[in-house]
């Protein structure tokens, strides 16, 4: 891919909007950004079914960050019990539920988007290791992966945690105390991650700040990463093509097209289809119920 540098700079036709759009790209590489992933970066011809993923995922990420926006409006992360003998964050969960305007929509787009996103990313990876996109030049890509991947786990059991009812209480003392399993360390490490003895308030709290703050910016930072890596080697492709081998007259890839608008386009198939499926999941068998967590109550 050619460097961003290399790509002419946005000239006015004298408008007042193509006036403001030059002198904001005079001082932001804006169009550089847009040619150089998009219009004019280049992907192989052949993509096929398992291409639609990475772009699925992409879309998972914005619903996730979006609702979890409006849940932490309302939500509070406070294990004690209020004047009904309620645990606080449990019953801030009912209040989204039951009171807040759309609160019951926000939180099952949350719930079953966080499914979604490792039922799509598992897909992504799949084809990953179907078609070796893991081979050079791409081994940093599949680093990357990875850790975004590690990340994910972090941020989906930290969350599972934050309703505070049955299933979220034992399921994080049943991981956290998983670590106290490992020789010499296990046991400081498993406290140092609940923060105290037991699961409890400060376990609360600090999830909560990992979920919401501290974990999602690991994850977008290595996201950018793991696209920058794959647009300066190339995307992979089912025949094992490397497009940049045979090039056009201007440096353009013969075995590849502009991502936009070809895959944008069928990008957006994939997004409807999967919007369809989604929406059906989340009015017609969203997860949700559970108890209030209780000392002398199971699972």
């Amino acid at each position: 891919m050619a460097s961003n540098s290399n790509f002419e700079k946005y000239k006015s036709d004298g408008s007042l909007q193509g006036n403001l759009l030059e002198w904001f790209d005079a001082r932001f590489p804006a169009t550089s950004m847009w040619r150089g992933h998009l219009s004019e970066y280049y992907a192989p011809k052949n993509f096929n079914f398992w291409y639609f993923f990475g772009s699925l995922a992409m879309l998972v990420l914005v619903i996730q960050i979006v609702t979890g926006i409006f849940l932490v409006m309302h939500y509070k992360p406070d294990a004690s019990l209020n004047e009904n003998g309620i645990p606080v964050a449990f019953a801030s969960v009912e209040y989204i539920m039951r009171d807040v305007n759309w609160g019951w929509l926000i939180r099952y787009m949350h719930s079953t988007g966080a499914s979604a996103f490792f039922v799509v990313v598992y897909l992504h990876m799949f084809r990953g290791l179907l078609y070796g996109s893991y081979r050079q030049p791409r081994e940093l890509i599949w680093v990357f992966g990875t850790l975004i991947f590690l990340c994910l786990m972090a941020e989906a059991f930290m969350g599972y945690l934050l309703p505070w009812g049955q299933m979220s209480f034992w399921g994080a003392q049943v991981i956290v105390n998983l670590f106290s399993a490992i020789p010499l360390i296990g046991e400081p490490l498993s406290i140092w991650i609940r923060g105290d003895f037991v699961v409890g308030d400060a376990t609360l709290n600090r999830f909560f700040s990992f979920h919401v703050i501290a974990v999602p910016l690991v994850l977008l930072g290595l996201i950018a990463a793991h696209i920058l890596a794959l647009h300066e080697v190339g995307s992979n492709n089912p025949d094992g093509v490397e497009i940049k081998k045979r090039k056009d007259v201007h440096g353009n890839p013969l075995d590849g097209i502009p991502f936009h608008p070809y895959y944008t386009v069928k990008d957006i198939v994939g997004v409807v289809v999967f919007l369809m499926v989604f929406s059906i999941i989340v009015f017609f068998a969203p997860e949700g119920g559970g108890r209030p967590r209780g000392r002398r109550l199971l699972p």
